[in-house]
């Protein structure tokens, strides 16, 4: 298991993360966490469309960057470290236009320093739709360090 002190995270406290950011805006949510991965999804419509009418790269990228984040924020002791995005690439594969977009995010990398998560976000038809990496950096949460 990856998650901090070997125990799996709860979904709610996870979720409870994002009360007046931009995941709640585009009502990003984390739905399930494993031993080794976390999924969550996000709408297709007009909040996250672009102008043709088809899920913005942008948002895409909203996404993995929130199941990357979390995922490493879990992962480590959070009185003593906080987690920040350093890098992020995304390819957009296959367009969507409505319903809902869920991505799986893992990790590839869970190091002292930095960690890369890989995301693959899928539509409602189980068709890859965008591919992504983050890195992230774990930096000390002390206000004296």
């Amino acid at each position: 298991m990856i998650w901090y002190n070997n125990t799996l995270p709860d979904v709610a406290a996870a979720n409870a993360w994002s009360a007046n950011t931009l995941v709640e805006t585009l009502d990003i949510r984390i739905e399930a966490i494993d031993e080794n991965s976390l999924t969550g999804s996000m709408p297709v419509d007009n909040r996250t469309h672009q102008p043709y009418g088809i899920l913005h790269g942008g948002a895409s990228v909203a996404l993995a960057e929130t199941l990357g984040s979390v995922g490493a924020a879990l992962t480590v002791d959070a009185s003593r470290y906080r987690v920040v995005g350093l890098d992020i690439n995304a390819n957009h594969v296959r367009p969507t236009r409505e319903g809902r977009v869920t991505a799986v995010a893992t990790p590839h990398h869970l190091g002292r320093t930095t960690q890369v998560w890989g995301i693959e976000q899928r539509n409602e038809a189980g068709k890859l739709t965008c591919i992504s990496r983050i890195t992230m950096a774990i930096i000390d949460s002390r206000p004296d360090a």
